[in-house]
């Protein structure tokens, strides 16, 4: 089991609740190191005086808050932990907010939420309930490690979890920094608002994470494998062209159409034979990068495959299932 990064109190109305905090994500992220060009050298980081020049020791670096230009004050570890007492041990929520008044630019990091001892079970999943039934969030602050944060205490099946939030001064306003944003909405009744909307139905499905994964992680690993093989690397398509806004709705309606021949049962005559072989080929291989593309058509011997494109080589594969 893991051992909570915080431990302390939630307190709402009159009630106090011993809970810890638990790590609910993890970075899978492939890492390199740092080399000089040509060597298999290591490039470290050292923390160095930058007037000496010399390395200094981790336990000889102090915190400094900047007044004046190069001019400091110095403030230790146990004078901030000094003036937080009690509160750094307790997570009182002060309100409740519905969740769909959060929105998601504010979230920053989750924790799971556990309660500390068997004896607080019953506490815990009554108050979980009673926030997966009112579909609320937990408004509350919390001193953690040397900072304080804005958090946000919500239900998920079987657990409660803590979201820490951006302050609303941390949060830019998109008119600040996005150019070219619309100055008005689009009309509500516009034929092209409506067929978009109809493209979002069609398009509609059941939302499971287990569905999804890291594909450009999966392609570092493979680029890492073909050249220590010296194979040789083929990259990813260029991504498409920009919708021209002329052709808009007939590319909406389109796609309308696709989408809901997709997700359609029966309807027509099926394939049969080989037609519907290669038919289910192509949609198995839909789903592989290029690069797992290339590596088939080269096992299949297929001709001109270094200057197919992506949809070309599914089709090419495709054809030798037929």
């Amino acid at each position: 089991m893991a051992r909570p990064i915080w431990t302390g109190v939630l307190t709402f109305g009159l009630v106090t609740l011993p809970v810890g905090l638990y790590t609910a994500t993890e970075d899978h992220t492939v890492h390199f190191h740092q080399l000089q060009r040509g060597t298999s050298d290591r490039i470290r980081n050292k923390r160095v005086n930058e007037r000496t020049g010399k390395e200094v020791d981790t336990d000889k670096i102090v915190k400094g808050y900047e007044m004046d230009e190069g001019e400091y004050v110095v403030v230790e570890p146990e004078e901030l932990e000094e003036i937080a007492p009690g509160r750094s041990k307790v997570i009182d929520l002060a309100g409740f907010v519905d969740l769909h008044q959060v929105e998601p630019v504010y979230f920053a990091r989750t924790y799971y939420v556990g309660p500390r001892g068997k004896e607080y079970v019953k506490v815990y999943e009554l108050m979980r309930s009673a926030l997966h039934r009112s579909d609320k969030a937990g408004i509350a602050t919390l001193t953690m490690r040397g900072k304080e944060y804005l958090t946000a205490l919500r239900a998920q099946p079987g657990v409660l979890v803590l979201h820490t939030l951006h302050w609303a001064d941390e949060v830019r306003d998109p008119a600040d920094v996005v150019p070219e944003l619309p100055e008005r909405r689009t009309k509500s009744d516009s034929k092209e608002l409506r067929t978009a909307e109809q493209l979002i139905d069609a398009l509609t499905i059941d939302w499971d994470p287990a569905d999804y994964h890291d594909t450009y992680e999966e392609r570092v690993k493979k680029l890492v494998a073909a050249k220590r093989k010296g194979e040789e690397v083929v990259g990813e398509p260029e991504p498409p062209e920009a919708t021209n806004v002329i052709d808009l709705m007939e590319v909406l309606s389109r796609s309308v159409e696709q989408g809901r021949s997709r997700g359609r049962k029966g309807g027509g005559e099926p394939p049969t034979g080989k037609k519907q072989a290669a038919g289910k080929k192509e949609e198995d291989l839909g789903a592989l990068s290029k690069a797992e593309l290339y590596e088939r058509a080269s096992a299949a011997g297929v001709p001109g495959r270094s200057r197919m494109s992506r949809d070309q080589l599914v089709k090419a594969l495709a054809g030798t299932a037929a």
